[in-house]
């Protein structure tokens, strides 16, 4: 099971790191509010564990080609039998090793473990040359298992020799334990310290950091720093037998031994009940005071993270390192490609900081991953936040008034319970019954409350629950004078939907009403906003062609390939198309990016610019390959497939990606190239394949004309569902059914 080829592991490893270039930017001395003015340090919890196997020859390679050049790379120490230290996670070898496999009948063993009697693998029961044939595995289950197997359990110093790092830190979580057993941990640390250059030592037993002050502390030549660890504040210390929210208030003490403090980072930035940000405190300040260092830990991408920052890691590491009133002197990550970026990049930026990348920002139902989607909020938030387009997908009421919503499903993003007597089935739009905006006056749709949309909620990763039913539903008049009065918009975008539905059906022609509220708003001048028309048919784009406005055809499905001819056809009706992300960078079951395809470039050879839809920053929703990384995503769709513009729910993110520092460096810093789509897959090797996706073809998007409008009666609102009851009279007009049947073929089209 846990055979190991090692010449394709190798392999695999030369090429991952080949993805990326291995210049960088260093940290200025000047700005940083740290302890000795530089920068804050990157310290890589058991190598690139975010995603390989912790402590695994890999996680460490990984975390070295894609970070800052100063990573410290952190070890877990824990001793073997005959006294070699190794690099694992935990006092136990169950869960990130393949142990229990490989000896299922023998090996376990039971021992007290500060206080409780632990079942389970240790290190101490066996020697370092079986314990260097283990394999290593990923030890958090919510990650992939795709690098299990591929590494064996190295010793300190391979870890050392094979990596040379710019750091080196050595966590000793277990002093006693071992001590109990015979082991010296302290032995250990001062012979290692002899052979290769340890920077830190941290633990939670200050009375084995106070033993280590003279030979390590104290000896010039090694320069090791010591580091107390603060575990929760509710568990005892060891040697003081104290709490350590005790002794975070006797920092004096604990200077007397160690050179900084390595505390949780709820510690500096605690949370409430609800995982919203309450005040920092004034640890940072407190220890910088007295010359204590400060590493903050617990930092990863694929966790919940406070609500305030919007999923985007990098605004994370940015409240710990620029806030404006201190900076921690170090992050410990599992995820260490996004602290480099944080501090090279994105630090110190500043709210003016010009663009320097070109994909145009673009919200998708304005800043829809923090406020209901299409609300007032919503998109006043998308133009703090640096969207150069603003989108409405147009919706019309009963009276005829259009506005934007998300959907014409009333259900899917509002509160409109008290309206569930009207909901009807309508076929064309949805199989499903549903309460459609058609069936409601302005009046009462002004009246309903929006509902934020969480797509990712199964995975318990919810949107800005405070507001979740914040803003108002915005009329299109009023969205198009918002935009008019934003001087920071340079276009706005407009979805047309159902149009042929409306028409037949409902007695309304979306496109007239569009058009001429674009015209009663000032768009049509030659000084006005840029417009943008969006729609997945061809028809309505035909019917509007010939106007000032942007056309832009969105495909509705995601594809694999096109042909010129395909493309010739859509450049007669549109001006740019939307493609789905996995149109562009397709990614398997198991969660890895295949090849990219080349429908970028097919568009952009005819002069159709691509925009990507849709981006988000949950990191369920991101590819292993981007590492959980909303930035990292943007940057590959960016710089490696060339998009002309991205839809995002998180237009900040966005914003901000194309105003980082990095990208008007001469030679890009290794956490800003863009992954190579397939890199991963090649080292892997293939999953389980993803369902075949069509190619694009000219019958794809051809579509008849429109029908003209059907004047309607109260006879042919839609089928009511069952249980409802129904708001209309079983008649219909002579007139109406005339037309209809003129019209029987084009009716046949739905959309």
């Amino acid at each position: 099971m846990f055979c190991r080829n090692n010449f394709r592991v190798l392999g695999g490893l030369i090429l991952l790191i080949q993805l990326f270039t291995f210049a960088s930017a260093q940290g200025t001395t000047s700005k940083w509010l740290t302890l000795d003015g530089f920068s804050p340090l990157v310290v890589a919890r058991g190598g690139f564990s975010g995603l390989f196997p912790d402590s695994s020859a890999m996680a460490y390679q990984i975390a070295i080609g894609t970070s800052v050049p100063d990573l410290v790379l952190w070890c877990d120490v824990q001793l073997s039998k005959d006294g070699v230290g190794i690099c694992f996670p935990d006092i136990k070898l169950d869960n990130s090793s393949a142990i229990p496999d490989i000896f299922p009948n023998n090996g376990s063993n039971t021992y007290d473990v500060n206080g409780v009697k632990t079942d389970g693998y240790f290190a101490l029961d066996f020697t370092f040359e079986t314990l260097s044939t283990i394999p290593l595995v990923q030890g958090i289950y919510s990650r992939s298992p795709a690098f299990n197997g591929m590494s064996t359990i190295q010793s300190v110093e391979d870890v050392f020799m094979q990596n040379e790092p710019a750091g080196f830190w050595l966590n000793v979580q277990n002093n006693e334990f071992y001590s109990q057993h015979n082991l010296s941990m302290r032995t250990f640390i001062i012979n290692a310290s002899q052979n290769i250059t340890i920077t830190h030592v941290s633990s939670p037993d200050a009375g084995f950091l106070q033993g280590l002050v003279r030979p390590l502390a104290g000896n010039r030549q090694t320069r090791t720093k010591l580091i107390f660890r603060f575990l929760e504040k509710d568990e005892t210390e060891p040697s003081t037998n104290q709490t350590y929210d005790s002794l975070l208030k006797n920092l004096t003490m604990i200077k007397s031994f160690a050179a900084g403090i390595l505390v949780p980072k709820s510690y500096i930035w605690p949370l409430d009940a609800s995982s919203y940000l309450l005040p920092h405190t004034s640890l940072v300040d407190d220890a910088h005071k007295i010359g204590l260092e400060v590493f903050a830990a617990d930092f990863a991408n694929d966790v919940p993270i406070a609500y305030n920052y919007s999923y985007n890691p990098v605004n994370e590491y940015l409240n710990f390192i620029d806030n404006g009133d201190f900076s921690v002197d170090g992050v410990l990550s599992d995820f260490p490609i996004t602290p480099s970026e944080a501090i090279d990049c994105f630090a110190h930026l500043g709210k003016n900081a010009s663009a320097q990348a070109a994909p145009l920002v673009i919200s998708h139902n304005g800043a829809s991953g923090d406020f209901p989607g299409c609300t007032d909020l919503a998109y006043k938030q998308a133009i703090t936040d640096g969207a150069e387009v603003i989108d409405c997908q147009v919706q019309m009421s009963k009276d005829g008034v259009p506005f934007c919503l998300s959907s014409a499903n009333l259900m899917n993003n509002t509160d409109a319970t008290q309206f569930r007597n009207l909901m009807s089935t309508v076929k064309e739009i949805q199989p499903a019954a549903g309460l459609f905006t058609f069936s409601l006056d302005w009046a009462d749709i002004q009246g309903l409350t929006p509902a934020i949309t969480s797509p990712y909620s199964g995975s318990l990763l919810l949107r800005n629950p405070k507001n979740r039913n914040a803003g108002k539903i915005m009329s299109l008049a009023d969205f198009l004078d918002l935009a008019r009065n934003s001087s920071s918009l340079s276009r706005v975008l407009i979805k047309i939907e159902n149009a042929q539905y409306l028409a037949l059906k409902q007695g309304m022609s979306i496109i007239d009403t569009v058009l001429d509220a674009l015209d009663e708003a000032g768009y049509n001048s030659t000084t006005a906003k840029k417009v943008m028309i969006q729609s997945t048919s061809s028809s309505v784009l035909k019917a509007i062609k010939g106007s000032n406005y942007e056309l832009v055809y969105e495909v509705d499905e995601i594809i694999s390939g096109t042909d010129n001819d395909t493309i010739s056809e859509i450049k007669t009706f549109a001006d740019s198309v939307v493609l789905d992300r996995k149109s562009i960078l397709p990614f398997n079951a198991d969660g890895f990016l295949e090849n990219m395809t080349d429908v970028v470039p097919r568009f952009q050879a005819l002069k159709l610019p691509v925009y990507v839809q849709v981006l988000m920053n949950e990191f369920t929703s991101i590819p292993f390959d981007a590492f959980s990384d909303p930035i990292v995503q943007i940057n590959t769709f960016a710089a490696a497939a060339n998009v002309d513009g991205v839809i995002t729910d998180f237009p900040k993110t966005a914003a901000s990606y194309k105003r980082n520092l990095c990208l008007k460096m001469k030679e890009l810093p290794t956490y800003m190239t863009p992954v190579q789509p397939g890199g991963l897959l090649a080292v892997v090797g293939p999953g389980p394949a993803a369902p075949p996706t069509p190619l694009l073809t000219e019958e794809d998007v051809e579509q008849p004309p429109l029908p003209a409008v059907v004047p309607v009666s109260d006879a042919s609102a839609p089928t009511t569902a069952p249980g409802t009851t129904k708001n209309s009279q079983h008649k219909v007009a002579v007139s109406a059914l005339l037309s209809l049947l003129s019209l029987t073929a084009a009716a046949a089209v739905l959309f």
